[in-house]
């Protein structure tokens, strides 16, 4: 229902801090199917990034489908809900009960601090590969990728190439012609 423009910004932006994008799927707010598919990017890849489902409703259930894929229990994290708090706080909004679910993370994840919203977001590290999860709203994602998760990645993966590409723009010529 909502055009996913999470996936293209995140390939692009690996593309040109030299990591590759094998594959993107996308998931619906769906236990089992998130667990299918985050099962099958740990079968084909080291590192699966995601967006979405960290937020404090129901229907967020990103964090539950981590547990159950890697038989992990989900631990509140009060230092984590401290800083959800402090941003409630620096939007002048007071945080309802189901908030505190922000700060219930798979145990041994580490939180991602967000700046931009309420939604930490988590890095869980495994024998199988590495899952990094973050909020679907894109600004919020944006920042987190490219303030938090490229550096981890650079570090954690010695990550050290970058890939470069050039966009030719070419009009009345088929694409057989400039092949």
């Amino acid at each position: 229902q909502i055009q996913d423009t999470n996936s293209t910004w995140i390939s692009q932006t690996l593309a040109e801090h030299g990591i590759d994008c094998y594959q993107k799927t996308t998931v619906g707010d769906n236990r089992a199917r998130i667990v299918g598919a985050m099962d099958a990017g740990l079968q084909r890849s080291d590192v699966i990034l995601c967006s979405g489902g960290l937020g404090p409703t129901e229907d967020d259930i990103t964090r539950e489908s981590i547990g159950e894929l890697l038989g992990r229990p989900l631990v509140f994290r009060p230092e984590v809900y401290d800083e959800v708090l402090e941003r409630f706080a620096a939007l002048r909004r007071a945080p309802t009960d189901n908030n505190k679910k922000q700060a219930t993370l798979p145990e041994g994840a580490i939180a991602i601090t967000n700046p931009n919203g309420t939604a930490p977001g988590v890095i869980v590290e495994d024998e199988r590969g590495i899952i990094i999860c973050m909020p679907g709203v894109p600004h919020e994602l944006k920042s987190m990728l490219l303030d938090s998760v490229l550096p981890y990645l650079k570090a954690k993966c010695q990550i050290q190439g970058v890939v470069h590409s050039r966009v030719l723009k070419v009009c009345g010529l088929g694409e057989s012609r400039v092949d």
